[in-house]
């Protein structure tokens, strides 16, 4: 199944993704992977969420804030590749959880993410994860995610038909230097 017909089956629309805001760029491809820049929770034009998780917010809103990351960093892939279906599977997610420090649910926070992208992708989104806490985060966002994906080549493009090429004749001889070519050949 097309990843973008899934999304569809899922209720999700992915929104444009947010710009980044500093000297770096949303990716960067090697070979064949593409490593995604960190990503937060919000949309463009609404107020980020701010504060940390243990004090501020549940597990529950942490998951939902992981989730919207989640749909912001499918954005950014959308953005790269064109087309989702390039993804030939999620390699690595690092999640980082702004939390009080005894705080230890980090990873019932950042399966929001995780979860998100076996729902999308299906065995191509399970991936290595690390998630960790964070005494804080850029603008006190709850949530920071950043992602390693392999990727297909990109599609070659369509050749034009080749046409034959056109026979050339060969260029007239003088006679002197047609009678040389002949000697030369019956002395071998």
């Amino acid at each position: 199944m097309k990843v973008e017909q899934r999304l569809k089956e899922l209720g999700i629309e992915l929104a444009k993704p947010t710009t980044p805001v500093g000297s770096y760029v949303n990716a960067v491809r090697t070979g064949n992977l593409l490593y995604l820049a960190g990503k937060g929770p919000g949309l463009p034009g609404k107020p980020l969420p701010v504060g940390k998780l243990g004090r501020d917010f549940s597990i529950d809103q942490g998951y939902g804030f992981a989730r919207d990351t989640g749909l912001s960093i499918l954005a950014v892939l959308k953005d790269e590749l064109g087309d989702l279906d390039r993804v030939k599977r999620i390699v690595k997610v690092l999640g980082m959880v702004n939390a009080t420090s005894e705080y230890g649910s980090q990873p019932e926070v950042i399966n929001g993410c995780s979860d998100l992208f076996v729902e999308v992708f299906g065995d191509r989104g399970r991936h290595a994860r690390s998630a960790v806490g964070m005494g804080s985060l850029p603008r006190g966002i709850p949530v920071e995610i950043e992602v390693i994906v392999e990727i297909e080549a990109e599609p070659a493009p369509r050749a034009a038909a080749a046409k034959p090429a056109a026979k050339r004749k060969a260029a007239p001889q003088p006679k002197k230097m047609a009678k040389q070519k002949s000697a030369k050949k019956k002395k071998r």
